[in-house]
């Protein structure tokens, strides 16, 4: 069982957008899916979407339910087999999102990776999952790729949760605080540079990046306190400054959309 499989087994992935900062991330995420569904879309306003780490489906079955053509790959058996267990009108696959060999070249207007490059570590097999979702994605479509910004990675874990003596002892920050992480560790932290390097060399454009959740994932215990109007002012607040420059890098959640020409 690899380190993936073994921490979702024991993590609640169907609950977490479902809190009040995961409400947050999916909101803020479909927001912008449905603002380019329409320029990519046929005669019946709809269009076919690839969900590459699909998790438990939570955009899967949102989008299907909205008349879309879903295909979901997903890596963790237990995760796909909630989604599978939902009845939903999804194409649903295991898979890794470094081998998309099962799916034709082109076949999709819109593709998701929102959770592989989460946990690849090296530029090479971040490579290889995005090349495949540009070989798979139409031309013309567009790719929402989404990364946990390593800004967030330093003052949550290193300062917040206080174990940045630990971390410093064992090497896992830079001169410059920028996070390493090894094969065997689950997530990989990248800074916006990285993700700028890696669409150039895929040659992929970009058309928009947002912050997915902002300052949410900081503030859990505070947004669990607010009354329901005061959230939705939240989360106004939040769609009004998510593209603003200088929150996409201390963001928990940055997603980039990328156009292949």
């Amino acid at each position: 069982m690899t380190n993936i499989e073994r921490y979702y087994n024991k993590f609640n992935e169907e609950h977490r957008l479902t809190t009040r900062h995961g409400q947050v991330e999916f909101a803020t995420t479909m927001h912008f899916i449905h603002d380019f569904i329409p320029t990519l879309a046929d005669e019946n306003g709809h269009v076919r979407i690839a969900d590459i780490g699909a998790g438990t489906g939570r955009y899967s079955v949102a989008l299907s339910e909205e008349g879309h053509t879903v295909t979901a790959v997903e890596l963790v058996p237990k995760n796909l087999a909630v989604l599978e267990s939902k009845h939903a009108k999804v194409n649903c696959w295991p898979g890794d999102a470094r081998d998309l060999s099962f799916l034709q070249d082109e076949s999709f207007d819109i593709t998701l990776v929102f959770g592989p490059l989460y946990h690849l570590h090296t530029e090479d097999d971040r490579l290889k999952a995005l090349s495949e979702a540009k070989r798979i994605t139409r031309h013309g479509g567009l790719i929402f790729c989404a990364y946990v910004m390593n800004e967030y990675s330093v003052l949550t874990y290193c300062f917040k949760q206080n174990h940045i003596g630990e971390v410093m002892a064992n090497g896992k920050l830079t001169a410059d605080f920028h996070t390493k992480s090894d094969d065997d560790e689950l997530y990989s932290y990248l800074r916006l540079e990285d993700i700028n390097a890696l669409n150039e060399k895929t040659g992929l454009q970009r058309v928009k990046i947002f912050a997915a959740d902002g300052a949410a994932d900081y503030m859990r215990r505070e947004l669990n306190a607010l009354s329901d109007e005061d959230f939705a002012h939240f989360l106004a607040y939040h769609l009004a400054t998510c593209e603003r420059p200088e929150l996409l890098g201390a963001s928990s959640h940055t997603v980039d959309i990328l156009r292949k020409d």
